[in-house]
């Protein structure tokens, strides 16, 4: 697993927010409620909507095209969806909050 710094300590915002992150090519919707951070796929498999421009409510980002839910923390979207995203880990650091992506076993030459 890749650890990588998104946000040093210094530019840490306060208070909740929803953003867009670019990690390693990998488009990544970063969230802070209540002084927790979660990291999912800024893409909704619905409809291809930026879930970085929707809001979030009882525990779930929901899309700002056609109102998908996602759970922060699993990424599974409500039962009668049938979709989930991907979500990552994340860790706070000393000298910031870092995302783990996955190392890919492969690679094109």
């Amino acid at each position: 697993m890749n650890w990588i710094r998104i946000i040093s300590t210094e530019t840490l915002k306060k208070g909740n927010y929803i953003t867009a992150v670019n990690v390693l090519g990998k488009n990544i919707c970063l969230v802070r409620t209540d002084d927790e951070f979660f990291a999912l796929q800024n893409n909704c498999p619905h409809a291809g909507a930026k879930l970085s421009n929707g809001w979030c409510s009882n525990g779930k980002i929901v899309c700002p095209y056609h109102r998908h839910e996602f759970d922060l923390k699993t990424g599974r979207g409500a039962p009668e969806q049938g979709n989930y995203v991907d979500t990552y880990p994340l860790e706070m650091r000393v000298d910031g909050l870092y995302i783990g992506i996955k190392k890919a076993w492969w690679k094109f030459w």
